[in-house]
């Protein structure tokens, strides 16, 4: 499902989803509110959700699809790449995180890649996102009980590692992750990666305020 108030851009996206064939369009809407309306009939694989809605805003969309269809994978496609909404839509349940100017055959790729279980993020906003993971990770111990190995791993899978391409960047085996991450999950109380980094984040950035 895609959830983007600008028609001529509603209409690309339709179109790059539609056209492929990895991909089918479940719906394509252009509020808020109609996209919560539509999401427990349609109970989509994915959705994509613009933040800047006219009605709500795109993380009402996100929080309530994470919590009424949590099968469903969700990605942020949006032109606001500053930290609060980056760091607000992972809290609300976002895994991805694309900014606008990316292209048609991009868009599909990241789609499959999020159903697959990568966490999406344009350049810019990866690099933000590891940074302020950077700068959590010596206060990250004892603000949250979360250990530096905890940490890489976190880092990796943010940036879009599988697992098994995460132990091989480690030298630990696959099963070494899954043990990190069900630690670090259960101290930040959280169900995704970038939701553990988004966490980490404010963690540190309320440690140096």
């Amino acid at each position: 499902m895609i959830v983007e108030d600008d028609q001529a851009t509603r209409e690309r996206f339709s179109k790059a989803i539609a056209g492929d064939l990895r991909t089918t369009l479940a719906a394509a809407v252009s509020t808020g509110r109609e996209a919560i309306a539509r999401l427990p009939a349609l109970r989509p694989d994915v959705l994509l959700v613009d933040l800047g809605l006219p009605d709500v805003h795109g993380t009402e969309v996100i929080r309530h699809a994470a919590r009424e269809v949590p099968q469903c994978d969700i990605m942020v496609i949006t032109m606001f790449g500053d930290e609060h909404n980056v760091l607000a839509s992972i809290e609300a349940g976002a895994v991805g995180y694309v900014l606008k100017d990316c292209l048609d055959p991009d868009l599909v790729a990241q789609v499959v890649a999020l159903r697959a279980g990568s966490a999406p993020m344009s350049p810019g906003i990866a690099r933000m996102v590891l940074k302020r993971l950077r700068a959590a990770h010596d206060a990250a111990e004892p603000a949250t009980g979360i250990t530096p190995r905890e940490t890489e791993v976190l880092r990796l899978l943010a940036r879009g590692y599988s697992y098994a391409e995460t132990a091989e960047q480690l030298g630990i085996t696959r099963h070494t992750v899954c043990s990190h991450i069900k630690n670090s999950y259960r101290k930040l109380a959280v169900r995704t990666a970038a939701e553990a980094v988004a966490k980490l984040a404010r963690a540190d950035r309320g440690s140096s305020g």
